[in-house]
């Protein structure tokens, strides 16, 4: 369907092209004087817009918006161009052709094409009808799903499902779509869950997946649309999974419910309202204690439930959200954690060894780059968030500024650390949320009900909270904290201008003004320019703009090139923002005359009042607020405004003279690093420039002109000359008129100089140096080339002046000269062709008009209402740019034609490189002239046969053969292969205002001259391949101009012109993005986006096209020249055949055979060269997959991939490894069936009868075709195995070896399984003598075993084999009886006898919630799958082959020493490959026997002396009993019975250190996932095992108890046996032996985490017993009545033990042993999920037990375990009021216990307790602790006091500030008091008591006077360490708090001076004040009262003889 362009260029000017007025574009007019179109956002001429907008805005069939926002910026009525696109009709069209490619089954290449196809449409930014969105989008969910989907295909549609949902205002929630879950669980739970008979079909199916990271994006975009009212179904199949006994279950069903769970609200009829279910989600969170990735998942999951809460009515709102105080607490608990904040002595909050244990679940994690945890965290809080907060006291709100208060001392740049990236991370996403949320209830876009919608309240509030943390971050050390503040810093701005501002200036004008750290100047310049924007929107605070522009100037020094760009970027914000004219002068009316007279503001007016605010802002404090809509009335302000802009000139000047210095200091481009900061100057430059010369007046602008030319004509800065030709050019795109007339002449005048008098570039220049003398050329004509780009039609005003300055300079100009005076005619082309915007005005023409004023400052902009200017070319331009293309293009080409000639001008001697030269420059100009005219060339001109004749894949040709493609007869390629890929098929194309016309005399000569080039181009490449084979730079340049011929037809794509003008767009619109608005950028930014949409316009219609007899011949040489001899050649070659076959369609399949031919010709002849480029252009490149595809070809490079091993060049075998995965890739089976709902796909079916009946022979056809081609490229794999495997037999190794990989690759098919020839090669080399050879055929032959198996369990159908049906024998699935109570007593009390009736395999049903089913297997029946004729024949086969000297070998191997002690260990693959082969054995298949194998495995274990012998006898028998399973209970029985002697002698006596690892790995293998009622005699004996005390074989007993703590932790709660070894260990804790100890501890803790289950009876019972329970559910891990009885008595043996060792006892006692053994329990229960366990016995007994092992000071090893396990007590998650017996027994140790040592480690949990459960602590319980450590001051040991100290100023810091401040207030009275009231005793009667006492206030038999002399010291050290903690509790505050100063003076002048520890201490507190507060005190020093001052004075002064 060929889109026929409307308009042309070539009829005349716009003005002369006849109305427009059924153009959809805006109103356009032709500027006067100028050869400029301008168009209006405005539709109509009158001026008003119309309700519809961008053509069709409505569904026709629904009368429905296709989206419910509109667009913001009208892309298409902004168009320089007519544009009646017809793109609903290409879009129906595209839909069509989906539709049959899907229901043919042709997803690749044609359902991928046409979904690449809809995707361009949807981004040319049509809007597709809401109904056709939801159809699609219902497939695409389909096809992404699809069971047999190639895993590639499946991506594709994953990623078009997620593009067409990603924006939610297409699509609304709950109204227009909903998606089933059920096909998305179904992929992830296979990658995931447990299969149900997973313990005998121990593998997957191996049919095409997709990737786990595609599915949980999947998630993310599918989840929204699920229907809430299938939470209950959802819960009722994931929850029955959750156990955590085997806890990777348990993490995966966590993570699956946050993936999957709806987290919109259901309607407010149904009853699962989400507080219905929270306390059950509350309840299974608490299950799994002390696990990060489970807090990331409740909170990611929370948050996204408080988003969707917010704008669902029906939800009930608190002030907490949708949650309740109690939940709220218990999530703010779970993020104090998550940030992981240091506290104390304590351990961190998680555990390793819990997080260790998640199995697959890791694959469900999301990407914590894109979504870290302080993103979950800011979501869940801020749409929490409402006015109700402001009404309760303990409010979301409030618990926010409770943790910014807890934590905002470790937001200073002094405590740096871990946490510090996650602290600046919340904030910013904090205020992020906030703003988006507040722009988008304001504009609606968020439809929140009204009481919900966030007010001016919350929003002070809110900054408040943020401010001060904020201000800390921006001056960091950690640049990424430091970017995270900032941007925080514009959000807060942004919010409240008022709040914020001030307190920046406060900290930015000191640093500017360099009064204080330089370190600080940088970040304030940042902090500068994230705050340009609002400040110049600000009342007030915009009269500060200019100011602040003037003290940056500084900023810009050669000498701290950071600095600059920073500096720069600040002027680029503020340039963008307000306008470059002097307002100084204004216009009133005068009242005696008509005209208006004119009057001055004077401009020391605003320099005076900016003075005074500077002084005001140092004089007030930090919590200063400005607002200056009260203080300044209008007039005022606008005053202050127009007196700032009288320094505009001066600034100016001083600017650009900054820039110059600048530029002269840089350093040569040529010696820098990639990335260093001069490399960016040149970008930053340009960047600040561009609305800095388009905001200025006329005046300025002058100036600037004047400027710049003076420093050109006077400097030449070769290292700046890229700057300053970026500078140049933004220049001259303002005026380019008046800007030319000045630079052309100065410039033409200097290189006609530097050519004549300076003999510049008449010599080439070698490699990358520039000749001395060239420099100042190469820097004039790269000022000149930049100076003409995109300046519009001016340009032609100097064309005589280009043309002779180009001819002359590519006469004279030689080596890199040549080459920049080249690009100069090559930007003139563009210019003078391309059509783009020339408007870079700040305001509209109007408003230019009618005078700018101060409300033009900060002025926001309606996107829809814009006036562009357009250059779009006339005939005038086209003819120029015509002239120039053929004048300079036939000389050129004459010239190249000599130089190929028999007598070239220039000699070829061989000697010189002057031909070369001469060459390169002409190919040069010839490929940057092409590029230049590229917009004028079609890419349709000239195809050469009609384009409905062309063939290609699926028949889809381009637009003009669309409809007629699928009627074309004869074959296609797509019979045979899929050579072409989805991105070489030819698209729609739509108008771009393509200037010319077929026919036109332009058209012909541009089209001519083209092929004229082509022709030369081959002669040229035919005379160098002849005559200069070795002339490297002449083919370079030669084969890039190739490419440039191929790929700038219509665009230049060679230049990625589009790429680099998004990324310069997207890095300029980066500062003015605010969260919630929508496109809220500056004019020339709009204006820009406008032109970025006619890029890729241009770009999508630069598509593939049809190939012509030039593009064959000029492939060919390509072709050719990719195989050469030199490298630098082939890899030039190479990249322009690379891009040859993105444009030319056909192109693969012409290049594919010859350089096969190449590949195999080079292989017989040895010739590498030819062999590497061969190897890189067919398996490094483009051609990778299409070759794999198409097996016409696939087969003659798998051949010639296998022949390469033998070359002997190591280089090559480099490749070849290299390419190892791409040749496999190419073997791997591609599914014959997909599986796709039928409804899914009509639904997109043709609505006409007639079209439906067309559409259906189409398919039918295509089907075919796809048949075909699966039959064909089965036929060809098949023959290429046999051929492959024929190889394998008697190649060396390794060629062997990758021959081996692809044979079994190929080999493997469905339907006959495998030839008898790949069956034999496998069996008998799987014992092959060669390790590698070894190892591969082993996996080969595991996967041949694998493979059987598969098919068998599939019921011998592939279709079941996609959707993953088995049929197992003997598995059945039971129903429980969930009605009976007794039910899952019964159902475990079956675990504890050997007789069964059915084994339960899983670990999961029944733990947390029985589901409807159980899976099982009857123990009466064997469960050996049943095999069909094609199966039994191959195992036939196999067994034929495994014979007794078979597995003689295979056992011999085995028992060999690895290699790599890295292997040395016990190989589960192994194990399972003899488990397959055992198989044949019991099936009677195998040659061996059972006999045979029972004696070799005699053989292989001998005396049982190597440790070699027992891994292998180990794997051999765990083969063995896995092999069992499945069996008959007779057959079993026989297994059993020859194993089980065998293992228990060996577990008796056989077990060493060395081999103790295999043994367990045993074990784990033969029991994990599997009933206990299976391996019943080891069970049973392993748990008969007791201790025996009177044995001193230690390692024996531990070795016995490990294999049991083994076999425990692989069956979980299932394991029933374990009450009498509970006891016996419990009855002997005292075990002399340490190795003993430890095992017993860990298995004690294992047993007793095996004794819980909660087993509800169903999700319904769960939900509602936890709802009764709780907002958080119920409380888990109760402990039983024996648990709590079984802790007591041991706890009170310990301590009789303890009374009754002696003290100092060196030598072990049942004390110390008894603990040691108790402390290693504990610590493995306290570091896993179930810590919650022992809460209520660690006030009683626990926490004073630990205090009196860790006084044993004979025994470090009892203090060092009782500490670690005492450390851990304060991480316990406590629910809310379990603490409080833990606190209270603190304090009462705290106070009370007799060991000063017990009073001091008390603290550490005090401290921990205290901070971990900020949120969930009453008041009382918080000032309790606060007493405790206020009296623990006064304590007798002088340590305590210190830790008291510290403890009391940590719990200050982190407490919430109304806590804080209360507490504040009654301690400073408190010990002020005290030390008021004991004042030290006279002098003479200290000294009578001196000998009496001693520092720290400790005495020793004092007399009386003694006693109360150091009774004062001690209160007197409590009071100075209290008001001392009072001090360092805020050691960052800046001020200081206003009470500060008088602490620290009452400590200066009433302890100071006393003698010992009082006085040192307060001369420690006061001296650390100060050096804490070196950066801020000049700040802090106001704080002070002079008195105060001089007494801080006295204590710090030190005398200089101290």
């Amino acid at each position: 369907m060929d889109t026929q362009m409307v308009d042309n260029a070539s009829e005349g000017p716009p003005s002369q092209r006849g109305s427009r007025p059924t153009s959809p574009g805006g109103t356009w007019r032709e500027l006067k004087n100028t050869r400029v179109v301008e168009v209006s956002g405005l539709r109509n001429v009158d001026g008003s817009q119309d309700d519809v907008q961008d053509d069709q805005e409505e569904d026709s069939d629904t009368n429905q918006p296709y989206r419910y926002r509109p667009r913001t910026f009208p892309y298409l009525r902004y168009l320089p161009y007519r544009h009646n696109d017809r793109q609903y009709e290409n879009f129906r069209t595209c839909i069509k052709k989906l539709y049959i490619a899907v229901a043919a089954g042709d997803f690749v290449p044609g359902a991928t094409h046409w979904t690449r196809e809809l995707r361009g449409w949807m981004q040319l930014k049509f809007d597709m009808p809401k109904q056709e969105r939801i159809r699609l989008t219902r497939l695409y969910y389909e096809l992404a799903l699809a069971p047999g989907m190639e895993s590639n295909a499946a991506e594709r549609f994953s990623s078009m499902f997620m593009h067409l949902t990603k924006k939610k205002h297409y699509l609304r929630v709950g109204e227009d779509l909903y998606l089933d879950w059920r096909p998305l669980y179904r992929e992830l739970k296979t990658l995931v869950l447990p299969s149900d008979a997973a313990s005998v079909v121990t593998f997957n199916s191996g049919h095409p997946r997709t990737s786990t990271k595609t599915l949980i994006k999947l998630c993310l975009f599918a989840q929204l649309y699920f229907d809430p009212d299938e939470i209950p179904a959802m819960l009722e199949e994931i929850l029955p999974y959750f156990s955590m006994s085997s806890p990777d279950t348990a993490f995966t069903v966590i993570a699956l419910i946050n993936l999957l769970l709806p987290t919109s609200h259901a309607p407010s009829s149904s009853k699962w309202q989400a507080q219905y279910y929270l306390p059950s989600l509350f309840h299974v969170w608490s299950l799994i204690n002390r696990s990060k990735s489970t807090d990331n998942n409740f909170l990611d999951l929370f948050s996204r439930i408080a988003r969707d809460g917010l704008v669902c009515e029906s939800a009930n709102f608190t002030p907490w959200g949708i949650f309740t105080n109690e939940q709220a607490s218990t999530t703010f608990t779970a993020v104090l954690r998550m940030l992981e904040i240091p506290v104390s002595q304590v351990t961190s909050p998680y555990s390793s060894t819990v997080d260790a244990a998640q199995g697959l679940a890791l694959a469900l994690h999301r990407d914590q780059r894109k979504q870290p945890i302080a993103h979950h965290i800011a979501r869940w809080i801020i749409y929490s968030l409402s006015p109700l907060c402001d009404s309760e006291p303990d409010s979301m709100l409030s618990k926010l500024e409770g943790l910014v208060q807890a934590v905002e001392t470790f937001f200073h740049p002094s405590n740096t650390g871990a946490w510090t990236k996650n602290l600046s991370q919340l904030i910013f996403y904090l205020a992020d949320f906030f703003v988006m949320r507040w722009n988008r209830e304001r504009s609606g876009e968020m439809m929140v009900p009204e009481s919900r919608r966030l007010n001016d309240s919350i929003k002070r509030r809110f900054v408040l909270c943020l401010r001060d943390v904020t201000f800390l971050g921006i001056f960091g050390k950690s640049g990424i904290a430091i970017n995270f503040s900032l941007s925080s810093l514009q959000s807060l701005a942004y919010l409240e201008p008022e709040l914020i501002l001030p307190g920046a200036l406060q900290r930015i004008y000191p640093s500017l003004r360099g009064s204080v750290e330089v370190h600080r100047t940088t970040s304030s310049i940042r902090a500068l320019h994230e705050l340009a924007r609002i400040m110049t929107r600000t009342k007030g605070f915009r009269c500060h703009v200019t100011s602040l522009l003037g003290l940056t100037l500084p900023g810009i020094d050669a000498n701290d090139l950071d600095k600059t760009i920073h500096a720069l970027s600040f002027m680029q914000a503020v340039f963008y923002e307000i306008p470059m004219v002097d307002l100084t002068s204004t216009k009133a009316p005068n009242p005696d005359d008509t005209e208006e007279t004119e009057s001055t503001i004077d401009g020391m007016l605003a320099s005076q009042w900016v003075t005074n605010q500077i002084e005001r802002l140092e004089m007030e404090g930090v919590d200063i607020e400005i607002d200056y809509d009260r203080e300044l009335s209008d007039a005022e302000e606008e005053k202050i405004v127009r007196s700032s802009t009288a320094d505009f000139r001066a600034f100016v000047s001083t600017l650009l003279e900054s820039v110059f210095q600048l530029l002269r200091n840089l350093p040569d481009a040529t010696r820098l690093k990639s990335g260093a900061p001069e490399e960016n100057i040149a970008n930053s430059l340009p960047a600040a420039f561009t609305p800095l010369f388009s905001t200025m007046s006329p005046d300025l602008y002058d100036l600037a002109l004047n400027k710049i030319s003076e420093f050109i004509n006077k400097h030449v800065v070769y290292q700046a000359r890229d700057a300053m030709a970026f500078i140049c050019s933004v220049l001259t795109k303002v005026d380019p008129k008046k800007a030319l007339g000045v630079l052309l002449p100065i410039l033409t005048r200097n290189i006609r100089t530097e050519i004549d008098e300076n003999d510049a570039g008449s010599t080439r220049a070698t490699g990358s140096e520039v000749l001395p003398r060239d420099k100042a050329l190469i820097y004039n004509i790269g000022i000149l080339s930049m100076s003409v780009v995109h300046v519009g039609s001016a340009l032609v005003d100097f064309a005589d002046e280009l043309l002779v300055i180009g001819q002359y300079m590519h006469k004279n100009c030689k080596g890199t000269s040549a080459t920049h005076a080249s690009n100069f005619i090559h930007h003139v082309l563009l210019t003078l062709t391309m059509t783009y915007t020339v408007d870079h005005a700040l305001y509209e023409e109007a408003d230019i008009a009618d005078g700018l004023s101060p409300d033009h400052w900060g002025k926001s902009i309606d996107p829809s209402r814009l006036n562009i200017k357009w250059h779009y070319s006339d005939r005038k331009e086209i003819d120029f740019a015509v002239e120039i293309f053929t004048k300079f293009g036939r000389g050129t080409l004459d010239r190249l034609t000599e130089l190929i000639s028999e007598s070239p001008p220039i000699k070829r001697d061989g000697s010189g490189k002057d031909w070369s030269d001469e060459m390169s420059k002409l190919l040069v100009l010839l490929r940057l002239m092409i590029s230049g005219v590229s917009c004028l060339l079609d890419s349709r001109h000239d195809i050469g046969v009609a384009p409905e004749t062309i063939p290609s894949i699926d028949g889809s040709g381009d637009d003009d053969s669309m409809e007629s493609e699928d009627e074309t007869d004869g074959p296609t390629d797509a019979e045979y292969g899929a050579t072409e890929d989805e991105d070489v098929k030819p698209t729609f194309r739509y108008p771009t205002g393509y200037q010319l016309q077929p026919g036109d005399k332009n058209y012909t000569q541009l089209h001519s001259h083209r092929l004229e080039i082509g022709d030369v181009l081959h002669r040229i490449h035919t005379f160098l391949t002849e005559k200069q084979q070795d002339d490297v730079t002449s083919f370079n340049a030669l084969y890039t101009t190739y490419r440039s011929w191929f790929t700038d037809v219509g665009f230049e794509r060679s230049a990625h012109v589009l790429d680099r003008v998004t990324r310069l767009f997207v890095a300029d619109v980066g500062p003015f993005k605010v969260s919630g608005l929508r496109k809220s950028y500056p004019r020339p930014l709009l204006v820009r986006r406008a032109n970025v949409y006619h890029l890729q316009r241009l770009r999508h219609n630069a598509s593939p096209r049809h190939k012509t007899e030039p593009d064959l011949i000029l492939l060919r040489d390509l072709v050719e020249s990719s195989v050469c001899y030199y490298t630098e050649i082939r890899r030039t070659a190479q990249t322009a055949i690379e891009a040859a076959m993105r444009v030319i369609i056909g192109a693969r399949p012409l290049i594919i055979p010859p350089l096969l031919e190449h590949f195999r010709e080079a292989i017989k002849t040895n010739d590498f060269p030819r062999i590497k480029g061969a190897m890189y252009s067919l398996l490094f490149g483009n051609l990778t997959k299409p070759v794999g595809r198409d097996w016409r070809f696939a087969p003659s490079i798998i051949r010639s991939y296998v022949d390469v091993m033998d070359v002997d060049k190591l280089s090559i075998q480099k490749i070849a490894t290299s390419a190892a995965f791409q040749i496999m890739d190419m073997t791997r089976q591609i599914s014959r069936v997909v599986v796709v709902d039928k409804d899914r796909v009509d639904e997109i079916a043709p609505t006409d009868p007639e079209q439906l009946e067309k559409t259906k022979s189409q398919i039918s056809k295509r089907h075919e075709v796809i048949t075909k081609r699966f039959d064909f490229t089965r036929s060809r794999k098949r023959e290429v195995s046999e051929e492959l495997a024929d190889v394998a037999k008697n190649a060396h190794w390794k060629k062997e070896s990758r021959t081996a990989t692809l044979v079994v690759g190929l080999s493997l098919r469905f339907e006959d399984v495998s030839s008898p020839t790949l069956v034999e090669l496998l069996v008998k080399k799987s014992i092959d003598s060669h390790p590698s050879l070894r190892a591969i055929y082993n996996s080969a032959l595991m996967g041949l075993f694998t493979f059987v198996d598969i098919r068998a369990v599939s019921d011998h159908k592939y279709e079941n084999f996609v959707l993953d049906k088995q049929k197992v024998p003997g598995f059945f699935k039971k129903i429980p009886d969930r009605e009976d109570p007794e039910m899952t007593n019964n159902y475990l009390a079956q675990f504890g006898q050997a007789d069964a009736e059915s084994y339960v395999d899983q670990d999961h049903p029944g733990w947390l919630v029985w589901g409807a089913t159980i899976p099982a297997f009857e123990a009466s029946k064997s469960s050996v799958l049943e095999y069909d004729d094609v199966e039994m024949g191959v195992r036939k086969h196999i067994g034929s082959l495994l014979d007794r000297d078979w597995f003689a070998k295979y056992f011999d191997y085995m028992k060999q020493e690895p290699r790599d002690q890295a292997y040395d260990r016990f190989r589960v693959t192994n194990a399972v490959s003899l488990t397959c082969a055992f198989n044949y054995i019991f099936t009677d298949l195998a040659k061996a026997t059972f006999e045979d194998i029972q004696q070799l495995v005699n053989e292989i274990f001998a005396d049982g002396s190597d440790k070699h012998q027992h891994r292998a006898t180990a794997e051999i028998l765990a083969g063995l009993l896995n092999a069992a399973v499945p069996l008959d209970p007779s057959s079993r029985a026989n297994v059993w019975g020859y194993v089980f002697p065998v293992v228990r002698n060996i577990f008796e006596d056989g077990i060493t250190p060395e081999n103790q690892t295999y043994w367990t790995t045993f074990l784990d293998v033969i029991l994990q996932n599997k009933d206990p009622r299976r391996s019943w005699p080891l069970v049973e004996w392993l748990a008969s095992f007791r201790l025996d005390m009177s044995s001193n074989a230690a390692f024996k007993e531990s070795s016995k108890i490990t294999l049991l703590e083994h076999s425990i932790l692989d069956l979980g709660w299932h394991f029933k046996l374990g009450d009498a070894v509970f006891d016996d260990f419990v009855n002997h804790v005292d075990h002399p032996y340490k190795g003993v100890r430890e095992v017993m501890g860990q298995t004690l803790a294992c047993l007793s985490r095996a004794h819980y289950h909660e087993s509800y009876k169903d999700v319904q019972t769960l939900i509602e017993q936890e709802r009764a329970a709780s907002d958080i559910g119920s409380r888990p891990y109760e402990p039983s009545a024996s648990f709590g009885t079984t802790i007591r008595s041991i706890f009170a043996q310990i301590e009789k033990w303890r009374q009754e060792r002696p003290a100092g006892q060196q030598s072990a006692s049942p004390y110390t042993s008894g603990s040691k053994t108790v402390l290693a329990w504990l610590e493995s229960s306290l570091l896993s999920y179930e810590c919650t366990q022992v809460v209520r016995f660690i006030p009683e007994i626990l926490l004073q037990s630990l205090l009196h092992m860790m006084d044993i000071k004979e025994d470090p090893e009892l203090q060092s375990r009782a500490y670690a396990v005492f450390r851990h007590l304060g991480n316990i998650p406590y629910r809310a009021g379990e603490e409080e017996d833990f606190v209270t027994a603190c304090v009462r140790i705290g106070r009370h216990a007799t060991s000063w040592h017990q009073r001091l480690r008390i603290m550490i949990n005090i401290q921990a307790v205290y901070f971990r459960h900020l949120f969930l602590m009453p008041r009382a319980r918080q000032q309790e602790l606060f007493d405790c450590i206020s009296a623990m001051l006064e304590d007798s040991q002088l340590e305590v006091r210190v830790g008291a100290g510290a403890t009391l100023s940590g719990m200050i810091r982190c407490s919430p500030l109304s806590l804080r401040n209360s507490v504040i207030e009654k301690l400073i009275s408190h010990f002020t008091d005290m030390l008021l009231k004991n004042p030290l005793p006279p002098r003479g009667s200290r000294k009578t008591n001196n000998n009496n006492s001693n520092a720290s206030g400790s005495a020793s038999s004092p007399a009386p006077g003694g006693i109360e002399q150091s009774r004062v010291v001690i209160t007197r050290h409590a009071a100075v360490l209290g008001l001392g903690a009072l001090v360092q509790a805020f050691p960052y505050t800046s001020p200081p708090p206003k009470w500060m100063p008088a602490v620290l003076a009452t400590l200066a002048t009433r302890a100071a001076g006393n003698p010992g520890v009082v006085g040192k201490s307060a001369k420690g507190i006061v001296s650390d004040f100060k050096k804490t507060r070196q950066d801020t005190w000049h700040i802090d020093v106001k704080a002070f009262e002079t008195e105060q001052l001089e007494d801080l004075e006295g204590v710090l002064w030190k005398s200089y003889f101290a």
